[in-house]
């Protein structure tokens, strides 16, 4: 009975250290990003030009059954101030009766048996492509893109980067829902993807607004088409490159979630993901610490943290917990969730 004890003891400690880093770690790199000279925060200014090419991007288009909002977001394509692209939208189940374009750099696919899935939607686009592009970019059908989108992308990859997450802002503040959306969102590209950047470290992807080197991607491997591609990715990407980059001056707009259902949704989709690609977070954790790369490890980390909402949600009962069985933890995990 005593080991019995003796063993959860070590349990409750071992759950306590690993959550607490899960809050610690944000408000560390909180504080290193307002050290920082100015100079680190202009993150593409320290990585000089090493090739002068206008590179040639493929943006597929993932449309599901609807493609109401494929017109704007081609039409921000062709409002572009960079001309070397070409957009494939990948008509998925969809009706395209009406969906018509006269500039030549705009392709509309239907596949002829609907696929039902993002990432078979991917891979039928690259194999699509009518000639071998440097590098594709991903986006889902409700996006936009700024104007000067591409010829900011163009500067990345021109200075040797050869996967760059560009930055994802909301098109819409309508709802409340809309707006926890963002603010979620600004939270994790701040701590994810700015502040990584600044230090020189792997950025966290999204499944859109992704840029990789065609010849990156057709390496990539993927064992099954479930939902989470972009979980998939990011860990070969991370394997594979010595950073993935993040590029805040790339900006694409993104819609937000405007309804207690489809939040809902998102978020039942993201735990089935986050148990999906478990195993593979675990293994570019152990790839991160055989190589002794920190860009990895801390990627891995943050991969193997559960959704947001529930690890707050654990952290206040292990604080209630140990307001019973040791009041002296529970002081510490209120400064805790206080700095956080």
């Amino acid at each position: 009975m005593q080991v019995v004890i003796y063993l959860l003891w070590i349990l409750f400690y071992t759950v306590n250290i690993i959550l607490a880093i899960y809050f610690i770690l944000p408000v560390f790199l909180f504080l290193i990003h307002f050290t920082l000279p100015a100079s680190r925060r202009l993150a593409l200014q320290r990585y000089p030009k090493k090739v002068n090419k206008d590179f040639d991007f493929a943006a597929i288009i993932t449309a599901h059954q609807d493609v109401k909002l494929i017109p704007p977001l081609v039409d921000s394509f062709l409002k572009q101030d960079y001309k070397n692209f070409t957009v494939y939208v990948i008509a998925d189940d969809c009706d395209i009766t009406d969906l018509q374009f006269s500039d030549e750099r705009i392709r509309i696919i239907k596949p002829a048996i609907p696929f039902h899935a993002k990432i078979k939607s991917i891979h039928f686009g690259v194999e699509s492509f009518e000639r071998k592009h440097d590098a594709l970019i991903i986006f889902d059908s409700d996006n936009l893109v700024h104007p000067n989108y591409l010829s900011t992308l163009n500067k990345y990859f021109q200075s040797g980067f050869r996967a760059v997450q560009t930055h994802m802002l909301s098109k819409n503040f309508a709802s409340t829902y809309a707006k926890l959306d963002s603010v979620g969102h600004i939270y994790h590209t701040f701590l994810e993807r700015q502040v990584k950047m600044e230090l020189g470290l792997t950025s966290a992807i999204l499944g859109l607004g992704i840029a990789i080197d065609l010849d990156i991607y057709n390496e990539i491997m993927y064992t099954n088409k479930l939902g989470g591609f972009d979980k998939k990715l990011q860990v070969q990407l991370a394997k594979k490159l010595p950073s993935i980059a993040f590029a805040a001056d790339a900006i694409v707009y993104d819609e937000k979630v405007d309804s207690g259902e489809a939040l809902e949704k998102q978020r039942t989709r993201w735990i089935f993901t986050y148990f999906t690609y478990f195993k593979d977070s675990l293994a570019l954790l152990a790839n991160g610490f055989s190589t002794m790369h920190m860009g990895r490890i801390l990627l891995a980390i943050n991969m193997l943290r559960p959704p947001l909402f529930l690890t707050i949600a654990l952290a206040l009962c292990i604080t209630i917990i140990s307001f019973f069985v040791k009041p002296m933890i529970a002081l510490i995990w209120i400064i805790i969730l206080v700095l956080f």
